[in-house]
């Protein structure tokens, strides 16, 4: 039986057959180390890994392809924005929607070094941006945000959070994991300083492959130190870009995927992809309000929203739903908490946790219509 697959913002998949060629093609053909080595092979892996740092630039509007660097997720990304940034003392704001790759290394800092943190509490379909602005302190060095929530899809208004930023001389970095590839992101009108993304999601590359974006005017201290492939007379680790912040071999067949998985976005146009999600999402909103004992959460049909819904079925454990999807229905899903406790406490299902389900471009109606049915017979059978 062929698996439904609605765990888009856990993974994208399918990809398009593209990404998968790359991969192969490039482990077939060229599969050398880039950057260390003049041969015909090493310069080939080269360019393949500029020309998708070039993509992503002209994605993101990054004026300089250089101030991109690969990581092997957007997890790492963050780590190094946020470890690599901040220092005893600083005041950080972010808010309770942020995944644990966000949290986890701000509270690190705050048991380790003294960092101090402000959690922002959003409403489920609002976004408090007054809040954040009284949280602002002397001491406040980054105000880091998803920009759009992993469990809830609420998207921030990162623009106008970016301007509140620009007017207190205060960094600004991005959680783009379930945006990147979907909605715009423009770090100049957006006035982002940093910006982690993951290559698996919305990208549509392999696994394994990420980066983060850092403004010109900003040096991290590297969370790894090694060899670069340049200057290796040195002791320290070179300053020039992207070597600062990319020791040891970059994942060059992951690259090479996720290069093709840019080329079809490009090709595609984000405001096709984000048309087809948002005719998944509100097609499912719609019909999910119609079963009796279903409980969505996040923003209203009539707010605009990622393509991710988590809901809870009365009288079933959401992990006990998911299970019988997939087994008996071949319904991939996720349930728990979806590695952002802080979210679920938000909007009260942190006992409980939730079923989410996530369309991509390649999910069609009669997907989630599958899942409909298979709701409704599993309300009838279990529910009392």
């Amino acid at each position: 039986m062929r698996i439904n697959y609605l765990d888009n913002a856990a993974s994208s998949w399918p990809k398009p057959p593209e990404v998968s060629q790359a991969v192969a093609r490039c482990i077939e053909e060229y599969g050398a180390n880039p950057g260390r080595g003049g041969h015909v092979l090493s310069m080939r892996a080269s360019k393949t890994v500029y020309q998708a740092r070039v993509k992503l630039a002209r994605l993101f509007n990054v004026k300089n392809p250089n101030d991109i660097f690969f990581t092997t997720n957007a997890t790492m990304a963050l780590n190094q924005a946020i470890k690599g940034f901040l220092k005893p003392g600083d005041h950080v704001i972010t808010t309770s929607l942020e995944h644990n790759s966000v949290r986890r290394p701000l509270e690190f800092l705050k048991k380790n070094v003294g960092v101090q943190i402000t959690y922002i509490k959003p409403e489920q379909h609002t976004f408090p941006q007054a809040s954040i602005q009284e949280a602002i302190q002397e001491r406040t060095k980054l105000i880091v945000v998803s920009h759009g929530s992993n469990l809830l899809g609420t998207i921030a208004p990162v623009a106008e959070i970016g301007e509140m930023a620009r007017k207190h001389n205060i960094a600004f970095l991005v959680d783009a994991a379930q945006t990147a590839g979907i909605l715009p992101i423009d770090v100049e009108k957006m006035n982002i300083h940093m910006l982690a993304f993951p290559g698996h999601k919305g990208l549509y590359g392999p696994q394994g492959t990420g980066g983060l974006y850092v403004h010109p005017s900003i040096d991290l201290i590297p969370l790894l130190h090694g060899g670069t492939g340049s200057h290796s007379e040195d002791i320290d680790q070179p300053a020039t870009r992207p070597d600062r912040y990319e020791s040891g071999t970059v994942n060059t067949p992951g690259i090479a995927g996720l290069s093709a998985g840019l080329d079809f976005i490009l090709e595609t146009g984000l405001e096709r992809i984000r048309e087809k999600e948002w005719m998944l999402t509100k097609h499912a909103l719609q019909k999910l309000k119609e079963i009796e004992g279903i409980t969505v959460y996040g923003p209203g049909i009539d707010t605009e929203r990622l393509a991710v819904i988590p809901f809870t079925m009365k009288g079933i454990d959401a992990s006990e739903l998911a299970y019988i999807l997939d087994r008996e229905y071949s319904i991939a899903v996720r349930a728990g908490f979806h590695c952002t406790p802080l979210a679920h406490e938000t909007v009260g299902t942190k006992e409980t946790g939730a079923v989410r389900i996530s369309f991509g471009y390649f999910n069609e109606i009669e997907d989630i219509n599958k899942l409909l049915a298979a709701l409704v017979e599993i309300r009838e059978a279990f529910v009392i």
